[in-house]
This record gives C-alpha cells, sequence and structure tokens, in this order.
C-alpha cells in the first residue's frame, strides 16, 4: 500500500469581464484545459472569490488530471494497479466518479481512460494533432468501472486500469469552487462558478436568478441553437460532441466514447444539458444522455431532471420543465445522486 500527498502549483491571472451590471462583478482564466469564470455579488467579494476558487482547482487538478505527470492521478497509472492510501480529495472524485457510473447504468465509466487514448485523446486537448492520416486502432471498450474498489481513502486499481474523471471532475470542481466561495465571504451574496459550461451557483441569486447562455459550437448539420436561461440554485451542465473534435484516417472522433464500444458514442444527440442538484449529477447526467442515445429521454423523465436535448438535425426536445421561452428560470431539483451514492456505498466495494 502507498501514499500520495499532492502538491499545489500556481494559477493563471483573472481576468475582470465587463458586463455592463454594477450589481455582479465576473472574472476568468484558463483553467482544468477550459475555461474558469466566477461571477459574485456583492461585486466587492470578487478578489476572495478568486482566490478560494484558485485553491479549489489548483488541488483538483493536482488530485485528477490525467494530463498532468506530477498529479496523484498519474502516478497511481505509472505505479501500474495496486492498493493505494490516496487523499481525500481524489477518494471523493473517485467515489463520485463510481457513484455516476452505478447510477447512469455504465454510460459514464471511469475506466473508459484507454479507449480515449486509443483514439487519441492522450494529452490535454489544446495540444492534440487535429488531423493525423493513420485511422485509429481497434476499438478499446472499458474495463468496466466495478473492477475498481474505493473504501474510504484506500483505493484497489486492478493492473491495467487507468480511470478518466471527466465525465464528473468539472462538475465537482464547480461544486467544491462555489461551497469554498460561499465560505470565504462569510455566506453573504451570491456567487456562479463555470468550468467549461459546467455551471454551479449558491447563496442567494441576483434578481430573478444568474443569466446563463446555453450555446453550442458551430456545426455543420445546423445552427447553434443557444438559450438564456436563469438559475435560480443547484447546477447546469452540457455535453457535446462538436466541441472536441479531431480527424483520424479521415473519420471524425469526439471524446464522449461509449464504454460498452470504446467508440465515439453515435448517437441522435450533438448536445444535451441538465439542470440539476448539482454540476458533478448534472455533468453525469448530460454526457450519459449522449451515450444513451434515444433512451436518454425515458431515463431523464424518470429522474426527473429538466433537459434540452438538440438533435444533429438541429431539432431542440425540451423534459421535465426545462423552459420553452429564453430568460424563463429552470425548475430548482432536489436531492443529488452521485454524492449520496458516493457517501452510501464509499464507490465499488
Amino acid at each position: 500500500m502507498r501514499a500520495i500527498a499532492p502538491t499545489l502549483t500556481c494559477a493563471a491571472p483573472w481576468r475582470r469581464v465587463a458586463t455592463g451590471d454594477d450589481v455582479v462583478a465576473v472574472a476568468e482564466r484558463a483553467a482544468l484545459g477550459t475555461t474558469a469564470r466566477v461571477a459574485v455579488w456583492p461585486p466587492a467579494s470578487l478578489g476572495v472569490a478568486c482566490a478560494a476558487v484558485d485553491d479549489v482547482l489548483a488541488a483538483l487538478d493536482q488530485q485528477a488530471s490525467r494530463f498532468r505527470e506530477d498529479s496523484e492521478l498519474s502516478w497511481l497509472h505509472a505505479a501500474g494497479g495496486g492498493i493505494f492510501m490516496i487523499s481525500d480529495g481524489l477518494a471523493e472524485a473517485v467515489g463520485v466518479a463510481l457513484a455516476a457510473a452505478r447510477w447512469t447504468g455504465g454510460r459514464t465509466d471511469p475506466t473508459v481512460c484507454d479507449a480515449l487514448i486509443s483514439l487519441g485523446y492522450d494529452r490535454d486537448f489544446a495540444a492534440i494533432e487535429q488531423q493525423r492520416d493513420e485511422p485509429p486502432p481497434a476499438p478499446a471498450p472499458a474495463p468496466g468501472w466495478h473492477l475498481v474498489r474505493l473504501d474510504g481513502p484506500l483505493l484497489r486499481l486492478p493492473p491495467g486500469v487507468r480511470l478518466d474523471l471527466g465525465a464528473t471532475a468539472k462538475g465537482v470542481g464547480s461544486d467544491r469552487a462555489v461551497r469554498a466561495v460561499m465560505s470565504a465571504t462569510g455566506q453573504a451574496g451570491g456567487v456562479l462558478v463555470s468550468l467549461g459550461g459546467d455551471i454551479a451557483v449558491a447563496g442567494t441569486p441576483p434578481r430573478a436568478g444568474w443569466p446563463v447562455t446555453v450555446a453550442e459550437a458551430p456545426y455543420h448539420a445546423g445552427p447553434p441553437q443557444p438559450q438564456l436561461v436563469r438559475l435560480t440554485g443547484g447546477a447546469v451542465a452540457t455535453s457535446s460532441v462538436t466541441c472536441r473534435q479531431w480527424r483520424r484516417g479521415g473519420t471524425t472522433l469526439h471524446h464522449i466514447v461509449d464504454p460498452c464500444t470504446g467508440r465515439p458514442a453515435d448517437g441522435p444527440w450533438r448536445t444535451v444539458s441538465v439542470a440539476a442538484a448539482t454540476c458533478a449529477d448534472a455533468n453525469a447526467a448530460a454526457t450519459a444522455a449522449i451515450v444513451a442515445g434515444w433512451r436518454a429521454v425515458s431515463w431523464l423523465t424518470r429522474e426527473g431532471l429538466p433537459a434540452r436535448l438538440v438533435g444533429h438535425n438541429g431539432e431542440v426536445r425540451r423534459l421535465g420543465g426545462w423552459p420553452a421561452v429564453s430568460g424563463s428560470p429552470i425548475p430548482v431539483v432536489p436531492g443529488t445522486h452521485v454524492y449520496a451514492g458516493a457517501r452510501r456505498s464509499g464507490g465499488a466495494r
């Protein structure tokens, strides 16, 4: 059994974003291979909020990044399997990923790492060679999340199994960040944290709610379908097959992989946005819906999650009270799935 002690690294500087609103202050910076954004009121809390978010993101990156050679997760992978005493932070992130896999019926699976690597997603996305002539190798289905055992901080990782926490890690980061900001500001006002569009809020929202634009990247089969909604509590996350794409041997690939096949999900949805009580729930549900294809409609409905699904033809499907009118509030969803599941079971046993 081996113990690992993570260290923290310096953050990129925050850039103040002009909004024309003197009630809310906003700043953003690069983080975790995407863009982090913090919005707070009262505006005087912005500096304290950004510092709190810096601490959260630096810790999460050091714990759970598979692209950093010095991360705790990379250390586990380099060790080639075994029994490890891991940090509380990584234990939470892995426990949430395992609980999400159970909740989504395996449509999200942290053991999908080798499938992503085989497709070419073997480094931070900005560093991926976007087009290569040789085709990807044969698909590598995920070994299965049930092979991983987590008991508190004790992780049992089979030889040859590597983890990718991408289906839940940004959600965990946003959830941690809003809690940290509220603690640092003495529970005054409110905060929104977005990590690449995976958004959590806490405290009292401004006016009619936090304005959130649910948007898409340009797509050849139909124009982007942005929508302004208002978030008064909880979280919203978006998964899309159009944003992180690359080509191998003339085939367009993307980063949302079906664990059963090891191939990029090829269902009817190009983008799915989901609202939930926590960002980790919303993040996992949006990814699972892309993988589930048509089955996502019945699953999201059964789980009572407001959702907006955009098909490859541009058609929009709204579920669970997701507003049809721009500027309307998203229903607040009570209860949580993945954090409760992680606490009940400690992950897989």
